[in-house]
């Protein structure tokens, strides 16, 4: 049996960046940028006008000129027609080009627009600009020409994929999403579709599974195995050549129907470790096979399943997205009450998160009727990392959490 140290360390080391892919920008949500993506021209391209109201120059304004005849109207989107005279303005929308021979904008609630009975519309300021440049956003005052924007290694979300999409990248490089087998062992299941006789469960740790997969941003597949040998021997070496990982859940521990352990290493898998020094998840089976998967044998009960899954196979499916493997670090989090967990194991306890009012992250210990418990994991964010060499922990002690759930 290792330490949850080791077993971290041998889990990492086996994490190599996926090959990349070019995809569309619109298939591109939720992915891994592999290339970094560089403003294409200045940001903003041009002088652009922040309110609506009148374009003037300001020159004019500090002269004490007051009323301002409106040459014209400029909307966003219209090429910018040249000030004429210097001493008029042009009435000018939000997001138009700043015209040439004006400086400053002054918004219509600062202004009182009349018309003359020969036809012309004059302006007058009820607030003076403070200065040229008022209301105008200037051309390259965001970023200039070939900024870096997205440097790879970034996850694509809404605002990511509208800076893509200004800078015109119709296609983007990303990491190929990691090809994930979600596989569920056990005589005692059923499909969610099915109802259960009185000595069975449904597939909950299966589905479980796949949406945290693919929230980690992989592509998942469910298949399941009754605790028969023959059956494992048959179906268990496809998955590893055809899967980036094989996930599984139950069969690892020391029952008389636990055939995992020797199925994965008839199968061609090799055992990196198998056991580990903590509570929930102590049966944890890790190795790979020759064709390239990692397997991770999960416990099948499932606060263990879930647990385990979040402290290793979760960091290791985003850091095989980025262009050089990395993993997050726990947070730091208060533990808001006292806890004792005499075994000398390292324990994952659940906890529901708040901030305090300067800005601690508390950790309250959430009950759980052991790791079958699964709606236990209803009220929790996250689990603090107890080590294994004490077995007292006081409210207010900073000890590392693992989050699920929110940030």
């Amino acid at each position: 049996m290792i330490s949850v140290e080791e077993a971290t360390r041998l889990v990492r080391a086996t994490a190599a960046p996926l090959p990349a892919e070019r995809v569309l920008l619109t298939e591109a949500p939720g992915r891994v940028l592999r290339e970094a993506v560089h403003a294409d021209r200045p940001f903003p391209p041009f002088d652009r006008v922040t309110m609506d109201g009148i374009a003037l120059r300001f020159a004019a304004v500090a002269t004490g000129q007051r009323q301002f005849i409106i040459e014209q109207t400029q909307f966003a989107g219209q090429p910018p027609t040249p000030l004429r005279d210097a001493t008029a303005a042009i009435e000018i929308m939000t997001g138009a080009v700043l015209p040439p021979g004006t400086d400053a904008v002054v918004r219509y609630e600062d202004l009182l627009i009349e018309q003359q009975p020969d036809g012309r519309r004059v302006a007058t300021l009820q607030v003076p600009p403070p200065a040229a440049g008022h209301n105008v956003h200037r051309r390259g005052s965001d970023h200039p020409a070939e900024a870096l924007l997205l440097p790879a290694g970034t996850v694509l979300g809404p605002a990511e994929i509208a800076v893509a999409a200004t800078v015109g990248a119709t296609t983007l490089s990303v990491a190929r999403r990691p090809r994930v087998a979600v596989v569920s062992t056990g005589d005692e299941l059923v499909d969610i579709s099915e109802v259960p006789a009185a000595h069975q469960i449904r597939r909950s740790n299966a589905y479980m599974l796949l949406a945290a997969v693919q929230q980690a941003g992989a592509a998942g597949s469910l298949f399941h195995f009754d605790d028969d040998p023959a059956a494992l021997a048959a179906g268990l070496p496809p998955l590893m050549r055809e899967y980036d990982v094989v996930l599984l859940s139950g069969g690892v521990s020391m029952g008389k129907a636990d055939y995992l352990p020797q199925a994965l290493r008839g199968a061609g898998a090799e055992q990196l470790f198998h056991q580990v020094q903590q509570r929930p998840g102590k049966p944890f089976w890790f190795g790979r096979h020759p064709a390239g998967a990692v397997v991770f044998a999960l416990p099948g009960n499932p606060v263990s399943t879930f647990i385990n899954y979040y402290r290793y196979a979760a960091p290791w499916l985003r850091a095989v997205q980025l262009p050089a493997p990395q993993f997050a670090a726990p947070e730091p989090a208060v533990l808001a009450a006292d806890v004792t967990f005499k075994p000398n194991l390292t324990h994952f306890l659940l906890v529901s998160l708040r901030r305090s009012p300067d800005g601690r992250l508390l950790a309250r210990p959430e009950r759980a009727h052991g790791s079958g418990d699964l709606a236990s994991l209803l009220p929790s964010d996250g689990f603090v990392e107890l080590p294994a060499e004490r077995q007292a922990f006081q409210a207010g002690e900073v000890l590392p959490v693992w989050r699920f759930r929110g940030q």
